[in-house]
């Protein structure tokens, strides 16, 4: 409570303070279905909770420091009128609200801000509701894709949802941010298989799909949903999926042919049939020894497995041995990476102390890396502790999908995509400086081989790095640069949205989408209803 009151002390006096938060307390009851909640939904630093549930969902330690801004009031809505009243009653007291699901935004704007705010947090609504006989489910969006995987797999060994492999994910950011996983060259995104959606918008009304429309539909479905409004649920479509899949993990190193290896991955993780995902995972151990790791899932057994990698990827030498038939939410378990016989309730985990400070990055190419490239690469990583480099194939169904179709633009034509992660567990702030550094230094020499004009990046992968504003306004010059990054052509169109659904850019954030051109600006793409 010290940290807070003296950080509000520096930014608000504290007159105004006490007498916001009391306003926008006071407002609650008129716009709330059972006032009687209200009690044990909201918190302020006066209680004795308050500091632990605003560290509950904080997965980064770069973000648990005495310096990072503390919000006014967290509510923890249980109850969709709860979110309607902070909408409503933040905006008349003119106070920020930042949402947060799972609190896996690697920047921390779900739950961090430099002016007045508070924290609007949805894990109370978490609701699953599967209906196997249609292939669909509504899901609450302070759910986490731990628990809406473990949830289609007690209803049915049959079916699947494409989405992340981290289970502690929540669904509301990872489903706006494009969502992507590893079964996504067979089924696509989670936008891409996402039918309905319910969200309270800036006048703190509720709206589905209908009532909506199809372009603000359109933007939350990969676009960020925190620039439009709050998202309250998300209907799917679930997919289908053999009762064996079988997933494997091979390392090799340089000496054992890495450099040849990774250059024919190239050659064919786009283009191996679509029922096959292999990621490429590289870094370097403590003796500068670079190390290639290969994860794979195919939607089937293994034996047909290994005859399809004997044609089209034997440089890799997969046998039998190293790959394991298993059930689809077994192998939920492997890519996250959990220890051989872990019960599938370990899904259900919601919450877990940060071990370490982190930065992570985001690239796409186009083109195959000659090898001579490859080499100097491995050089740059020997130079950085804690770092990995991951790969993960595009082609099969994502290269079917146009790339207006959601915001997500980054389709066809496409190889890889490139998540670069640096993790430390110093607590001197000199120590953090330097780890980014490093990050950075990496993702610069990186330049010749990725994506250019723009220099395109992932919004799940959230990175200020690449341009942001402040915390109080959205300037359209600096969210170009990081629109046209995250969206390309399509930030046209989520500036029109963005401007029909709420002209007064009440739902903001450091990389928000803006409600308005520049005076002088190219024509934007025209709004087509449905596009």
């Amino acid at each position: 409570m010290k940290v807070f009151i003296s950080f509000l002390i520096v930014s608000f006096p504290l007159f105004s303070v006490l007498a916001t938060v009391d306003n926008f307390l006071n407002c609650f009851p008129n716009h709330v279905e059972n006032p009687n909640l209200i009690v044990e939904a909201i918190y302020t630093p006066r209680n004795s909770s308050f500091d632990n549930i605003l560290r509950a969902y904080i997965r980064n330690r770069r973000f648990l420091t005495s310096e990072t801004p503390k919000p006014f009031a967290i509510v923890t809505a249980k109850h969709e009128s709860h979110v309607q009243a902070t909408v409503i009653c933040a905006k008349s007291n003119d106070l920020q609200i930042r949402i947060r699901s799972g609190g896996h935004d690697y920047e921390g704007l779900s739950y961090i801000s430099n002016v007045p705010f508070v924290i609007l947090d949805m894990f109370n609504l978490r609701n699953i509701d599967i209906d196997i006989v249609t292939e669909t489910a509504w899901v609450q969006t302070g759910a986490t894709l731990g628990e809406l995987y473990y949830n289609i797999a007690n209803r049915s060994k049959f079916h699947a949802f494409p989405g992340g492999v981290c289970p502690t994910v929540g669904v509301g950011g990872h489903f706006t941010g494009g969502g992507y996983g590893n079964m996504m060259r067979k089924y696509g995104l989670t936008v891409d298989n996402i039918i309905d959606a319910t969200l309270v918008d800036v006048n703190g009304n509720i709206l589905n799909r209908k009532s909506m429309g199809e372009d603000l539909f359109w933007a939350i479905r990969g676009g960020g949903g925190a620039s439009f409004g709050v998202i309250l649920s998300w209907k799917i479509k679930l997919v289908q999926v053999p009762n064996i899949v079988t997933v494997f993990r091979v390392e090799r190193t340089l000496e054992e042919g890495a450099t040849d290896i990774v250059y024919r991955w190239q050659e064919i993780a786009s283009n191996i049939d679509k029922e096959v995902f292999i990621r490429a995972k590289l870094h370097s151990d403590q003796n500068k020894t670079i190390k290639a790791s290969f994860f794979g899932l195919f939607l089937g057994q293994t034996k047909p497995l290994i005859s399809l990698m004997n044609e089209t990827f034997q440089i890799l030498g997969l046998e039998e041995k190293d790959c394991k038939g298993v059930s689809w939410i077994e192998s939920t378990l492997f890519w996250a990476e959990f220890p051989v016989g872990t019960s599938i309730d370990a899904l259900l985990n919601r919450t877990s102390q940060p071990q370490v400070y982190f930065k992570s990055r985001s690239d796409y190419v186009k083109s195959i890396i000659p090898k001579q490239d490859l080499e100097k690469i491995w050089k740059i990583l020997a130079q950085v502790e804690n770092m990995y480099v991951q790969w993960n194939p595009y082609g099969g169904r994502m290269s079917e999908i146009s790339d207006t179709e959601t915001p997500f633009p980054h389709r066809n034509g496409y190889l890889f995509k490139i998540q670069y992660y640096t993790a430390w567990t110093e607590e001197r702030n000199e120590a953090s400086k330097n780890y980014i550094n490093l990050s950075r230094k990496v993702y610069d020499a990186m330049a010749p081989y990725v994506s250019k004009n723009p220099r395109e990046a992932f919004l799940n992968y959230r990175d200020l790095d690449i341009g942001s504003n402040p915390s109080n306004q959205t300037y359209f010059e600096e969210a170009e640069v990081y629109g046209r990054k995250y969206f390309k052509d399509n930030f046209w169109r989520l500036v029109n949205v963005k401007k029909k659904v709420d002209p007064g850019n009440f739902f903001k954030n450091e990389q928000s989408i803006p409600p308005y051109y520049p005076r002088i600006a190219p024509a934007p793409a025209p709004l087509i209803m449905g596009d």
